[in-house]
Formats: C-alpha cells, sequence, structure tokens
C-alpha cells in the first residue's frame, strides 16, 4: 500500500519493549483459534448483522461507561506528544524565521521524485516530461535563505499532496482508487505554518502539526500569528462528534455554506445575539459557530455559520470509555476507504485517529509513526517474536486497542468464543476457505471482521504480522 518514493512511511519499529508481555497471560483456546467460521450469503467470514451495531459490543462489556483516562491525563500526553514524537510538529514553538535548509528538508523528506512507472486515470503511462513539470512546479531553487515565519488556517476539508498537484497518479496500470500523491487531508480551522509558494503559485507547502505537504493556495487563509494559534483555543466551543455534519445552506455566506466539519474538529461558538438573523436564518435551532475564511486578499476573516442542533456535537471532548470509543468508530461504518483521507473518507490511520480526536487524543498521522510512537503505551513485536507471544498479546487485547501490521491498523472491538474481533478501515481483507483457497471479501471501506482469520497471504495471516500493539487508553 504505500508508495515506493515515501520513505517517510519505513521508519523501523522500536526494539521489543522489555515489559512487552508475561508469559503469564493467558492464550486464545486453541478451539477458538482453529474452528472455522461459517460464511455467510455476504462472503464475509463470521459476520452477522447484530454485530454492525455498536450497541452489541457495548453490551458485552463490563463498566463500559468508566471514564479511562481523565482529560488532564489526555491533555498532557498531547502536550508529550508534540515534544518527543519526531513525526509531530509543534508549530507553536517554530521561530520567527525558517531557513532554506529547514524548509527544502521538508519538501524534499516529504517524497522523492518518483523512480517507477506511473498510471493516470485512463490507465495511460505517466510521461517523463508530465512527472519533471510537476517536479519543477515545487520551485526549489527560489526558496529563500530566510524567511518570515507565516501562518495559516484551512477554510475547508482539504487535500494534502505529496507534490504540487491535482494529477492523481497509480503505481498499477488500471488501479485507480490508490492515489500515490495523496498524502492526507486537512480540515477547517486547522492551523498550519506556510513555508513556500510553487511555481505558478496556486500551490502552499504548509506545515501542521501532523503532516508537511503540498495544499492548494484557495484553501488557506493568512493571518497573524496570535489570530492563528489562538483559533484553537477560544471559549466556548463545540467538537464535531459526528461523522461529518455540516453547517446550513446560506446564500449569503457562500464559503460556509453546507461546510463539512469532520469528526474530532473544535470550532468556536461566535459571539453573536441569540435572537437575530444569522446568515439571514434565525439561530435558535442551531449553535452559531465562528469559522475562518479567506478574504479576497488571501487573508483571514472569521464569519458566524450555523451548525444545526440535531448534528452530533459536543460542548467539549467525549469522555474516554470503552462505549464511546465504540460507538465514535461505528459511526464511520460502512464508509469507503479512502487513501490519504481521499474520497472525502479517510484511510486505516485516519480512521482511529479520527475517532480518538473526538475524545481529545491526538495521535500521529501514519500507520508507522502511530504504531512506535513514544507518547503510547505499546507492545511490540520483533521477527523473532514467538507466534505463542502474539497469541497472548491478542488474548490480552482490551477494547480500543490498536493492532498494528505493515502498513494497516486495526482496532479491537470485542471477542466472541475466543475470537477476536476488530473495526479497521481496509481496502482489502482475505482468508482461507475450507477449500484451502485465499477468498478476498473485497471490503474496500470501514468494516467489522474477525481478527483470526484475516490473511496477508496462504500462509502468513495477520497476527504473524503483528508489529505492535497500541493502548491509547492507558499511560
Amino acid at each position: 500500500m504505500n508508495p515506493p518514493y515515501r520513505h517517510h512511511r519505513y521508519r523501523h519499529a522500536a526494539p521489543l519493549l522489555a515489559a512487552a508481555l508475561a508469559m503469564a497471560l493467558h492464550v486464545l483456546p486453541a478451539a477458538a483459534q482453529n474452528a472455522p467460521l461459517p460464511v455467510p450469503a455476504s462472503g464475509v467470514i463470521g459476520m452477522q448483522d447484530a454485530y454492525l451495531t455498536p450497541e452489541f459490543w457495548i453490551h458485552r462489556q463490563q463498566a463500559p461507561d468508566a471514564i479511562l483516562l481523565p482529560r488532564s491525563t489526555i491533555n498532557a500526553r498531547n502536550t508529550r506528544l508534540l515534544q518527543q514524537d519526531p513525526s509531530m510538529h509543534n508549530i507553536a514553538a517554530f521561530p520567527a524565521t525558517l531557513s532554506r535548509a529547514k524548509v527544502e528538508a521538508w519538501i524534499t523528506n516529504l517524497a522523492a521524485p518518483p523512480s517507477k512507472p506511473l498510471w493516470d486515470e485512463a490507465s495511460k503511462p505517466i510521461s517523463k516530461t508530465t512527472l519533471d513539470a510537476v517536479m519543477a512546479n515545487r520551485a526549489l531553487a527560489a526558496i529563500p535563505a530566510t524567511q518570515p515565519t507565516r501562518y495559516g488556517l484551512a477554510i475547508h476539508r482539504t487535500d494534502q499532496r505529496a507534490f504540487p498537484t491535482s494529477f492523481r497518479v497509480f503505481s498499477t496500470q488500471g488501479e485507480t482508487d490508490i492515489d500515490r500523491f495523496q498524502e492526507s487531508a486537512l480540515f477547517p480551522g486547522d492551523a498550519v505554518v506556510i513555508a513556500h509558494t510553487s511555481r505558478d503559485g496556486k500551490w502552499l507547502f504548509v506545515v501542521s502539526e501532523r503532516y508537511a505537504a503540498w495544499v492548494e493556495t484557495s484553501t488557506i487563509a493568512e493571518g497573524t500569528r496570535d489570530a492563528v494559534l489562538g483559533y484553537a483555543t477560544r471559549l466556548p466551543y463545540r467538537v464535531i462528534t459526528g461523522a461529518k455534519p455540516s453547517t446550513v445552506f446560506t446564500r449569503e455566506q457562500p464559503q460556509l455554506s453546507e461546510l463539512q466539519l469532520d469528526m474530532g474538529t473544535r470550532v468556536p461558538l461566535a459571539s453573536a445575539a441569540p435572537d437575530q438573523p444569522v446568515n439571514g436564518q434565525h439561530p435558535y435551532t442551531a449553535w452559531i459557530v465562528d469559522l475562518p475564511l479567506r478574504g479576497t486578499n488571501g487573508k483571514l476573516q472569521f464569519a458566524p455559520a450555523l451548525l444545526p442542533r440535531i448534528a452530533d456535537s459536543s460542548a467539549d471532548y467525549l469522555p474516554l470509555t470503552h462505549s464511546t470509543i465504540v460507538r465514535q468508530a461505528f459511526k464511520f461504518l460502512g464508509e469507503r476507504y479512502g487513501w490519504g483521507h481521499s474520497y472525502n473518507a479517510r484511510d486505516c490511520s485516519g480512521f482511529v485517529s479520527d475517532v480518538y480526536r473526538s475524545m481529545g487524543v491526538q495521535m500521529p498521522r501514519n500507520t508507522s509513526a502511530q504504531a512506535v510512537s513514544p507518547a503510547f503505551k505499546r507492545t511490540a513485536f520483533t521477527a523473532n517474536s514467538s507466534r505463542a507471544e502474539r497469541m497472548a498479546a491478542v488474548a490480552a487485547l482490551d477494547v480500543g486497542d490498536l493492532i498494528y501490521i505493515p502498513g494497516h491498523v486495526m482496532m479491537y472491538i470485542g471477542t466472541i468464543d475466543g475470537q477476536p474481533w476488530v473495526i479497521h478501515d481496509t481496502n482489502g481483507g482475505s482468508y482461507l476457505g475450507q477449500d484451502g483457497k485465499l477468498h478476498s471479501m473485497h471490503l474496500n471501506g470501514v468494516s467489522v471482521t474477525p481478527l483470526l482469520p484475516l490473511r496477508f497471504n496462504k500462509t502468513t495471516d495477520y497476527v504473524d504480522r503483528i508489529t505492535n500493539i497500541v493502548r491509547v487508553t492507558q499511560e
């Protein structure tokens, strides 16, 4: 799944922690490990309709509403994440000026020029001339020796790209889902440092807390440092807890009309009279939120918009409980898989981080960084780890634990008759049938599946490939 030229996603996992797993941990019963699961008409092994509701899993838990970590501990860990995790960027601590060396390193470390053949959406090979033009658009020679540090806010959800182009490219002819130039996404109100402008002026290279990449210039409003960084701390506020609700339609302020606000987005409330129309509509059925927009000169402005009260939002981040984790994860159930947050969706690492973001938990962007982040409690495995060690770790899983294999992450939600189950955003999903053949379920979305049957190939299952298990719910 990972592009060969994205070397930032290929960091090696940390050595096995000394306290990883005691042998005292019980293992799953052999019968549960070996018993074949039925395959219903859907072709999704072991699936029953009841499993597709969050309440089914919540009712199987003991004390599902118990607070697992207080807000103060989560906030302290978020601070530690910014300070200790090399994949994160503490933009509030950036100096007043940026050097050429720093900016060029951000750009070139994100993605090296492609060295293998690529195809477009029409399955035609992409020419060297086309790729050379894209590389030239980075305008690396135009980076000044030093420049003032500039700040901005994303005004709506926007793609983060490996290079300054919207051109979609694919590493396999005829495969048009995984765009190898797609990296991630920014959400409304995300703060960035503006580091560089493309040769054609249509793209900015920006650095957010979780990622550094190219975005379209029209999606960023430039403002003062205080205005940009202060937006995330303004009080009072609402936290978006639905999958992706929107503001109401308004013709008076088109930039804020039906603006999508994805799960975990925090938006301050506007200082507005509760009995006066907002954008032509009485606000009593909505929250009046203050959102960033881009002025005609590209500068940051703010304006009120209405977020319906019936849309899922909260006055604060949701409590970190087992029941919250499951309910939030299931709000994405069935959403199509979107590599790098493409298709107005998310991928496996984006899925788990957006779920936890609604509880105030910040995480790195990619699986390679999430799996080894020093901010989280984790159990690591190496090529020398035994099957027994891995199965002991699986038996000890707690709801909300994140299971990492190379290029993928799954969230544990419970066990049925000794079979552990996960929810994950996957573009694949295969199991070994009783006929001895590998069967693809073609899931391509947020799915609920049993863990043990999932296979990498005929001889290797997902358990064999576990590199790390991260417990977000403990310090």
